[in-house]
């Protein structure tokens, strides 16, 4: 009986240890919480609903134009050889006057052109811009929820752990937040110190 109760002790204790353990251990895990994460900004933006949604708009903006450029190409093309045929009907004043008329025109058209390209290039990069200033409080609550500090970009760390990046837990709560933009985030109450997020790098002239 005594041998019994003994080993019913000894069974007792070590049950104690293995919870004791498992407290220690459960507690080094929450200390061990990372305080800074990392998020690739580049596969947020590509990989959003919202960020698909203003790529796809900026790409038919761009193939628009690059569709008006060829007829007013072509439409120049056409003009141009219409005055080369006239030219042999037409006095030297003439044909210069409409020539120089033509030449003014073709440099009117293509600064009008280029201004409208430029535009392009800074839609799409205000595009981007407000695609971080409404992902900036989704990832704030992100960063709140995981107890983390600070979200950097992962491009600008040298080195981390695949485990504290967050990109595909951004762009599912991005999805859920904002969608495709069509529809207004709902306000949120987590700090959006802009110092705690890393700012959106810039985007590459095509």
């Amino acid at each position: 009986m005594r041998h019994l109760v003994r080993h019913l002790l000894r069974l007792v204790s070590l049950v104690l240890v293995l919870m004791a353990f498992a407290v220690s251990a459960g507690q080094a895990q929450q200390v061990a919480a990372p305080q800074i994460l990392t998020l690739d900004q580049n596969r947020l933006f590509s990989e959003a609903l919202y960020g698909k949604a203003l790529t796809a708009r900026s790409l038919a903006a761009t193939q628009n134009l690059a569709s008006e450029n060829s007829q007013i190409e072509a439409d120049l093309a056409a003009e141009e050889a219409s005055l080369t045929t006239r030219r042999p009907t037409l006095t030297a004043a003439d044909f210069a006057k409409l020539a120089a008329d033509f030449d003014q025109k073709v440099e009117r058209i293509r600064a009008a052109q280029d201004a409208k390209d430029k535009q392009l290039v800074t839609d799409r990069d205000a595009g981007r811009k407000q695609f971080f200033e409404a992902a900036s409080p989704v990832l704030a609550e992100l960063m709140r929820s995981l107890g983390a500090y600070a979200i950097l970009n992962r491009g600008s760390v040298l080195l981390s752990f695949d485990s504290i990046d967050v990109t595909d837990r951004a762009i599912a709560a991005l999805d859920a937040r904002i969608g495709d933009g069509t529809k207004a985030p709902a306000q949120s109450t987590a700090p959006t110190d802009p110092a705690l997020i890393a700012p959106a790098p810039p985007v590459p002239n095509p």
